[in-house]
Protein backbone atom coordinates (compact mmCIF):
# COMPACT_ATOMS: atom_id res chain seq x y z
CA UNK A 1 0.00 0.00 0.00
CA UNK A 2 2.84 2.39 0.85
CA UNK A 3 4.51 1.65 -2.48
CA UNK A 4 1.29 2.32 -4.40
CA UNK A 5 0.65 5.52 -2.48
CA UNK A 6 4.20 6.72 -3.16
CA UNK A 7 3.90 5.94 -6.86
CA UNK A 8 0.39 7.24 -7.50
CA UNK A 9 -0.17 9.81 -4.76
CA UNK A 10 0.50 12.62 -7.23
CA UNK A 11 -2.29 13.44 -9.75
CA UNK A 12 0.14 14.21 -12.59
CA UNK A 13 1.87 10.87 -12.11
CA UNK A 14 -1.46 9.07 -12.16
CA UNK A 15 -2.30 10.84 -15.40
CA UNK A 16 1.01 9.80 -16.96
CA UNK A 17 0.51 6.17 -15.98
CA UNK A 18 -3.02 6.09 -17.39
CA UNK A 19 -1.73 7.78 -20.56
CA UNK A 20 0.89 5.05 -21.02
CA UNK A 21 -1.72 2.35 -20.49
CA UNK A 22 -3.52 3.73 -23.54
CA UNK A 23 -0.38 3.65 -25.70
CA UNK A 24 0.92 0.11 -25.97
CA UNK A 25 3.68 1.25 -28.35
CA UNK A 26 5.12 3.45 -25.62
CA UNK A 27 5.85 7.17 -25.51
CA UNK A 28 9.01 9.22 -25.25
CA UNK A 29 9.54 11.73 -22.45
CA UNK A 30 8.75 14.67 -24.75
CA UNK A 31 5.59 12.96 -26.03
CA UNK A 32 4.42 12.41 -22.45
CA UNK A 33 5.21 16.02 -21.56
CA UNK A 34 3.27 17.35 -24.56
CA UNK A 35 0.26 15.12 -23.86
CA UNK A 36 0.05 15.97 -20.15
CA UNK A 37 1.00 19.62 -20.57
CA UNK A 38 4.07 19.74 -18.32
CA UNK A 39 7.76 20.56 -18.75
CA UNK A 40 9.97 17.76 -20.03
CA UNK A 41 11.94 17.69 -16.76
CA UNK A 42 8.71 17.24 -14.81
CA UNK A 43 7.62 14.37 -17.06
CA UNK A 44 11.05 12.75 -16.70
CA UNK A 45 10.83 12.99 -12.89
CA UNK A 46 7.48 11.22 -12.80
CA UNK A 47 8.57 8.58 -15.32
CA UNK A 48 11.62 7.78 -13.20
CA UNK A 49 9.39 7.33 -10.14
CA UNK A 50 7.08 4.99 -12.04
CA UNK A 51 10.02 3.08 -13.50
CA UNK A 52 11.61 2.71 -10.06
CA UNK A 53 8.39 1.11 -8.80
CA UNK A 54 8.27 -1.28 -11.79
CA UNK A 55 4.99 0.25 -12.96
CA UNK A 56 6.63 1.41 -16.18
CA UNK A 57 9.20 -0.28 -18.41
CA UNK A 58 11.83 1.27 -20.67
CA UNK A 59 12.08 0.13 -24.28
CA UNK A 60 13.73 1.50 -27.41
CA UNK A 61 11.93 2.53 -30.58
CA UNK A 62 13.79 2.05 -33.86
CA UNK A 63 14.22 5.33 -35.74
CA UNK A 64 12.41 5.80 -39.06
CA UNK A 65 15.67 6.89 -40.64
CA UNK A 66 19.24 7.38 -39.52
CA UNK A 67 19.85 8.05 -35.86
CA UNK A 68 19.84 6.42 -32.46
CA UNK A 69 16.84 4.46 -31.14
CA UNK A 70 14.49 6.58 -29.03
CA UNK A 71 13.87 5.61 -25.42
CA UNK A 72 10.16 5.04 -24.80
CA UNK A 73 8.15 4.19 -21.71
CA UNK A 74 5.42 1.56 -21.53
CA UNK A 75 3.06 0.64 -18.70
CA UNK A 76 4.16 -2.65 -17.16
CA UNK A 77 0.70 -3.76 -16.06
CA UNK A 78 -1.62 -2.33 -18.67
CA UNK A 79 -4.04 -5.20 -18.13
CA UNK A 80 -4.37 -4.46 -14.41
CA UNK A 81 -7.47 -2.39 -13.59
CA UNK A 82 -6.37 0.52 -11.42
CA UNK A 83 -8.77 2.82 -9.60
CA UNK A 84 -7.45 5.91 -7.88
CA UNK A 85 -9.07 7.78 -5.02
CA UNK A 86 -8.24 11.45 -5.51
CA UNK A 87 -8.09 13.19 -2.13
CA UNK A 88 -9.29 16.74 -1.55
CA UNK A 89 -5.78 17.82 -0.53
CA UNK A 90 -4.43 16.62 -3.88
CA UNK A 91 -6.97 18.72 -5.73
CA UNK A 92 -6.46 21.85 -3.64
CA UNK A 93 -2.67 21.74 -3.75
CA UNK A 94 -2.69 21.15 -7.51
CA UNK A 95 -5.17 23.98 -7.96
CA UNK A 96 -2.98 26.28 -5.84
CA UNK A 97 0.05 25.46 -7.95
CA UNK A 98 -1.74 26.12 -11.23
CA UNK A 99 -3.25 29.39 -9.99
CA UNK A 100 0.12 30.67 -8.76
CA UNK A 101 1.75 29.69 -12.06
CA UNK A 102 -0.60 32.11 -13.86
CA UNK A 103 0.76 35.09 -11.92
CA UNK A 104 4.07 36.92 -12.48
CA UNK A 105 6.78 35.04 -10.49
CA UNK A 106 7.44 37.82 -7.95
CA UNK A 107 3.73 38.41 -7.34
CA UNK A 108 3.07 34.67 -6.98
CA UNK A 109 5.93 34.23 -4.49
CA UNK A 110 4.74 37.23 -2.46
CA UNK A 111 1.19 35.86 -2.31
CA UNK A 112 2.34 32.34 -1.39
CA UNK A 113 4.61 33.66 1.37
CA UNK A 114 1.82 35.88 2.73
CA UNK A 115 -0.56 32.92 2.94
CA UNK A 116 2.14 30.85 4.66
CA UNK A 117 2.88 33.63 7.16
CA UNK A 118 -0.80 33.97 8.09
CA UNK A 119 -1.05 30.22 8.59
CA UNK A 120 2.15 30.21 10.67
CA UNK A 121 0.69 32.86 12.97
CA UNK A 122 -2.46 30.79 13.42
CA UNK A 123 -0.33 27.74 14.24
CA UNK A 124 1.47 29.77 16.91
CA UNK A 125 -1.83 31.03 18.34
CA UNK A 126 -3.05 27.45 18.76
CA UNK A 127 0.00 26.69 20.87
CA UNK A 128 -1.11 29.29 23.42
CA UNK A 129 1.06 31.44 25.71
CA UNK A 130 2.96 32.98 22.80
CA UNK A 131 3.26 36.55 24.07
CA UNK A 132 4.24 36.09 27.71
CA UNK A 133 6.84 33.36 27.24
CA UNK A 134 10.43 34.60 26.90
CA UNK A 135 12.26 32.31 24.52
CA UNK A 136 15.78 32.45 23.16
CA UNK A 137 16.10 32.52 19.41
CA UNK A 138 17.42 28.97 19.40
CA UNK A 139 14.64 27.54 21.58
CA UNK A 140 12.01 29.29 19.45
CA UNK A 141 13.61 27.76 16.36
CA UNK A 142 13.29 24.25 17.80
CA UNK A 143 9.62 24.88 18.60
CA UNK A 144 9.07 25.98 15.01
CA UNK A 145 10.81 22.86 13.68
CA UNK A 146 8.59 20.65 15.85
CA UNK A 147 5.48 22.48 14.66
CA UNK A 148 6.49 22.05 11.02
CA UNK A 149 7.19 18.34 11.60
CA UNK A 150 3.68 17.96 13.01
CA UNK A 151 2.42 19.24 9.65
CA UNK A 152 4.45 16.77 7.60
CA UNK A 153 7.74 18.61 6.98
CA UNK A 154 10.02 16.28 9.03
CA UNK A 155 11.96 19.38 10.07
CA UNK A 156 14.77 20.01 12.52
CA UNK A 157 16.85 23.04 13.52
CA UNK A 158 20.60 23.09 13.11
CA UNK A 159 23.55 25.47 13.19
CA UNK A 160 25.80 25.94 10.17
CA UNK A 161 28.80 28.09 11.01
CA UNK A 162 27.39 31.34 12.37
CA UNK A 163 23.93 30.77 10.93
CA UNK A 164 20.85 28.93 12.13
CA UNK A 165 18.59 27.11 9.75
CA UNK A 166 15.63 24.80 9.51
CA UNK A 167 16.12 21.66 7.45
CA UNK A 168 13.05 19.85 6.12
CA UNK A 169 13.48 16.26 4.98
CA UNK A 170 9.98 15.92 3.55
CA UNK A 171 7.61 18.24 1.71
CA UNK A 172 3.88 17.69 2.33
CA UNK A 173 3.14 19.42 -0.99
CA UNK A 174 4.71 16.44 -2.76
CA UNK A 175 5.46 16.55 -6.45
CA UNK A 176 3.23 19.57 -7.00
CA UNK A 177 6.06 21.65 -5.53
CA UNK A 178 8.42 20.24 -8.17
CA UNK A 179 6.05 21.32 -10.94
CA UNK A 180 5.36 24.69 -9.28
CA UNK A 181 8.40 25.63 -7.11
CA UNK A 182 6.73 28.91 -6.13
CA UNK A 183 4.80 26.88 -3.54
CA UNK A 184 8.06 26.75 -1.55
CA UNK A 185 7.32 30.35 -0.58
CA UNK A 186 4.48 29.00 1.58
CA UNK A 187 7.07 27.16 3.73
CA UNK A 188 9.13 30.31 4.07
CA UNK A 189 6.08 32.27 5.13
CA UNK A 190 5.13 29.65 7.73
CA UNK A 191 8.59 29.90 9.32
CA UNK A 192 8.36 33.71 9.38
CA UNK A 193 4.87 33.66 10.87
CA UNK A 194 5.73 31.12 13.55
CA UNK A 195 8.98 32.80 14.62
CA UNK A 196 7.39 36.23 14.54
CA UNK A 197 4.74 35.10 17.03
CA UNK A 198 6.97 32.91 19.21
CA UNK A 199 10.05 35.13 19.36
CA UNK A 200 9.99 38.38 17.41
CA UNK A 201 10.80 39.90 14.03
CA UNK A 202 12.76 37.39 11.97
CA UNK A 203 14.03 37.31 8.39
CA UNK A 204 14.05 34.05 6.46
CA UNK A 205 15.62 33.00 3.17
CA UNK A 206 15.38 29.80 1.17
CA UNK A 207 18.84 28.25 0.92
CA UNK A 208 18.01 25.03 -0.93
CA UNK A 209 14.90 23.24 -2.12
CA UNK A 210 13.98 19.72 -3.19
CA UNK A 211 11.79 21.31 -5.87
CA UNK A 212 14.94 22.83 -7.36
CA UNK A 213 16.87 19.55 -7.32
CA UNK A 214 18.48 19.70 -3.86
CA UNK A 215 18.40 16.81 -1.38
CA UNK A 216 16.61 18.78 1.34
CA UNK A 217 14.78 22.05 1.86
CA UNK A 218 16.87 24.46 3.95
CA UNK A 219 15.55 27.78 5.26
CA UNK A 220 18.09 30.18 6.75
CA UNK A 221 16.78 32.34 9.61
CA UNK A 222 18.13 35.69 10.78
CA UNK A 223 17.32 37.30 14.10
CA UNK A 224 16.13 40.87 13.47
CA UNK A 225 15.96 41.67 17.20
CA UNK A 226 19.54 40.85 18.18
CA UNK A 227 22.59 39.17 16.63
CA UNK A 228 22.03 35.45 16.22
CA UNK A 229 25.09 34.40 18.16
CA UNK A 230 23.92 36.24 21.28
CA UNK A 231 20.94 33.94 21.44
CA UNK A 232 22.62 30.64 20.65
CA UNK A 233 23.90 28.40 23.42
CA UNK A 234 27.35 26.97 22.75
Amino acid sequence: MNAITSAFGDPTRRGIYLLLRDHDEGLTTSEVADSIGVHTNVARHHLEKLTGGNYVEIHHRSPSGAGRPAKVYRASHSEFPVEFDVGHDDILITLLGKVLSKLPPEEAAEMAEEVGEEFGKKMADRMGDTTDTQRSFRSALHVVADALSAHGFAAHAEREGEELRIVSGHCPFGDVAIEHPVICAVDRGMVRGLLGSLYGATEVALNSSVAQGDDTCVTDVFDSVAPVLNNVDG
